[in-house]
């Protein structure tokens, strides 16, 4: 990633994340102070994203089902970003197996988000919930009405710079394409 769109990706999520100053003639303007916040949580957020492993081409690419993604999974819409996260099975002990105990579903966990608070979502997620390594597969929201379309894809292309300045990689939903 080439030194401007770091700094322009760094004043978008200042102005998403700090509170902004409107001037008069409408232009957003952050205060050094509040750029200088955004830097270093997206410095702090990248940090720990990078303890997650690189992510392993050959063990994602095949899958075609979404409950059988077991990586983070973000569903993005007009408004939010739904961002679906799967507990791992609980261990076999015994004669009864874990997934009569807890099944697939009950595994899942279904998180909605602002897209600004998404790189602070995804920094939290414990490094045993990424089985493929940093990537993430990334969905537009099939049930958003058609006026709404441009906005989603917008809200899709904010989120893969996003996902792109975090060190993840963004693999886009077959069904989304």
């Amino acid at each position: 990633m080439n030194r401007t769109s770091l700094v322009s990706a760094t004043l978008l999520l200042a102005a998403l994340v700090a509170g902004c100053s409107r001037q008069t003639d409408n232009t957003v303007k952050a205060s050094p102070q509040q750029v200088q916040a955004a830097r270093q949580q997206q410095a702090s957020d990248r940090e720990l994203l990078d303890e997650i492993p690189p992510p392993a081409k050959s063990r994602y690419m095949a899958i075609r089902q979404k409950g059988a993604w077991d990586n983070p999974f973000l569903t993005v819409s007009s408004k939010t970003v739904s961002l679906r996260v799967m507990n791992p099975p609980p261990p076999h002990t015994g004669s009864m197996t874990g997934s009569f105990l807890q099944p697939v579903s009950a595994r899942r966990n279904r998180l909605e988000l602002r897209l600004s608070d998404l790189p602070e979502a995804l920094a939290s997620i414990p490094q045993d919930r990424w089985p493929y390594g940093r990537v993430i597969a990334v969905e537009e929201d099939p049930h958003e009405g058609r006026a709404n379309r441009v906005q989603v894809r917008r809200n899709v292309e904010t989120t893969l710079q996003m996902l792109n300045n975090l060190g993840v990689v963004a693999y886009e939903w077959p069904g989304a394409r």
